[in-house]
């Protein structure tokens, strides 16, 4: 399996874990919510349902009433398909979620990954969003390093475009920097709340790591400028 088919497959089981949904609803949510999948097509996405269908993750389920299926066997109208998440693929979705190898950190899987933050644990965050600021901390001083040998053998245009990444990149530590400070005094302050406090935790997902101040300007993590 490629790098790429696998994140797809990893956000089809995400979005379905939410609700079944045929596959026109499927690639919408893909191209809308997830940005990083605006380029799939439908000759992208349904072969990758057919496989998780056959490794037992997704069932297919007419998505009409009896009287629908006979309006539709009378007009000739093909039945619309809606797939659903069984049990075995709730599981190994949760074991996707867990898992914090170098993958995770990776541009179009970490904007995926991020995307599902919400249905992650805390601590797992906390690992995905770490390893993603060291990646890119590596890559800002690669950067760096390579700007400094060649500046004096770039035209305007072409060091510009060298500092307009540089700056992208540093945009994204920025915000990283910011969501880990929030993750960790979310939990610093599960830790501290007294026995019997209603405060929830947050291994089952919820986004309340999130800084309550936004900055407008924060970086897409699917933002190719980054790479």
């Amino acid at each position: 399996m490629s790098r790429r088919s696998g994140i797809l497959e990893f956000a089809v089981l995400g979005l379905l874990r939410e609700s079944p949904m045929h596959g026109y609803e499927l690639r919408k949510r893909l191209n809308t919510s997830l940005g990083v999948f605006r380029a799939f097509s439908y000759g992208t996405l349904y072969p990758c349902l057919k496989t998780l269908v056959a490794n037992g993750w997704l069932i297919e389920e007419s998505g009409f009433t009896p009287q629908d299926a006979l309006a539709t066997s009378l007009s000739g109208r093909r039945a619309k398909i809606v797939y659903r998440l069984t049990a075995d693929g709730k599981e190994h979705f949760e074991e996707l979620l867990s898992q914090t190898g170098p993958d995770a950190y990776e541009d179009e899987h970490f904007a995926a990954r991020f995307a599902f933050f919400g249905q992650t644990s805390r601590d797992v965050r906390m690992r995905v969003l770490e390893g993603r600021r060291s990646r890119l901390e590596e890559r800002l001083e690669k950067m760096r390093a390579s700007l400094a040998r060649t500046r004096e053998r770039l035209d305007d245009y072409t060091l510009e475009l060298q500092r307009h990444g540089m700056e992208s990149v540093e945009r994204e530590v920025r915000w990283l920097n910011e969501l880990i400070e929030s993750e960790r005094a979310g939990r610093d302050q599960k830790r501290s709340a007294p026995e019997g406090s209603a405060q929830q935790d947050n291994t089952s997902g919820e986004t309340g790591g999130l800084p309550r101040h936004r900055d407008s300007t924060r970086p897409d993590p699917s933002d190719d400028t980054a790479t």
